[in-house]
């Protein structure tokens, strides 16, 4: 069951093409990513699905109601997480997820949610002394206590180390075991890898690709090695290669299967000494690259 369906949606501000046609769908209790550099269209899509941005054209139907005519009703069953968000310095914690309580009908009792998201003990703790994944953390709980049916976390993890990116991928893991969809907006390939079922990946304000992170990636490998030799013979033939490039005495094989076996059999036939042997698994980096034309 689609729980989010988009079609055709446009926007342009000053002239300037920010959205252009963009359609995809999102399925109950899934991670679903929004993937793309910086400046593609993606806090402005989630925007525009939230019903906090207003599009030019296109639909957009969130659990079965159209955002632009039942913005209040969908504002109710959904949780957001900004990609700026702010607090008061002095705001605190229980004081915060007490006010965002209040804009609900029917939220979740907030003391719950300050034991399961470890806050606890930060109960009385002002914003601006929280550290930056404790901050992420009453971000996630500002985003669940109207009890939302979708989550949409945009950026999530920006500007958090390494440890606590780590920490808050499980968090978003127990969001969607509790039942809840999640929309995640990110600009990091290994967070999309780690988390998403299906990623919409934007590129100038088009979905250039609709899929999970390994079907994105094919299943291919690169074998990279250094040879010195200037003829390889026909590596793009061998079974499984599907691409050769050369730059000086760098190569690079991509290819499926035991497409490497293949490679390193025809090398030896060719007499062709190699050095500096690797074999790397094709990333969603190089997916990416491969659909833009340009490095992320």
């Amino acid at each position: 069951m689609a729980v989010i369906e988009v079609t055709d949606l446009r926007k342009a501000y000053a002239g300037q093409t920010v959205l252009d046609g963009v359609s995809f769908s999102v399925e109950e209790g899934e991670i679903f990513g929004i993937l793309g550099p910086n400046g593609t269209g993606k806090t402005t899509t989630v925007e525009c699905v939230e019903g906090l941005r207003r599009p030019d054209s296109g639909t957009i139907r969130v659990l079965g109601l159209d955002v632009g005519k039942d913005a209040r009703l969908v504002h109710e069953q959904i949780g957001v997480q900004l990609q700026q968000t702010q607090l008061p310095e002095n705001l605190k914690v229980w004081e915060a997820l007490d006010l965002y309580a209040s804009f609900y009908a029917r939220p979740r009792d907030w003391r719950e949610l300050l034991e399961e998201w470890g806050l606890a003990d930060k109960r009385n703790a002002r914003f601006g002394k929280l550290s930056g994944g404790q901050k992420q953390r009453l971000f996630i709980a500002l985003a669940l206590v109207g009890n939302p049916k979708v989550a949409f976390l945009d950026e999530l993890t920006t500007g958090l180390d390494p440890q606590a990116r780590r920490t808050t991928w499980e968090l978003i893991k127990r969001i969607r075991a509790n039942g809840v969809t999640v929309v995640l907006v990110s600009h990091f390939m290994d967070e999309v890898e780690e988390l998403c079922d299906r990623v919409a990946v934007l590129d100038r304000g088009t979905v250039v690709a609709l899929d999970t992170p390994a079907g994105l990636v094919g299943g291919e490998h690169q074998m990279r090695f250094t040879a010195q030799a200037d003829d390889l013979g026909d590596l793009a033939g061998l079974p499984g290669v599907t691409g050769v490039s050369r730059t000086g005495n760098r190569v690079v094989v991509t290819g499926r299967g035991d497409f490497a076996t293949a490679v390193t059999a025809h090398l030896a036939r060719h007499h062709v000494l190699v050095s500096d042997l690797r074999i790397d698994k094709r990333t969603l980096e190089d997916a990416f690259t491969a659909l833009t034309g340009k490095s992320f």
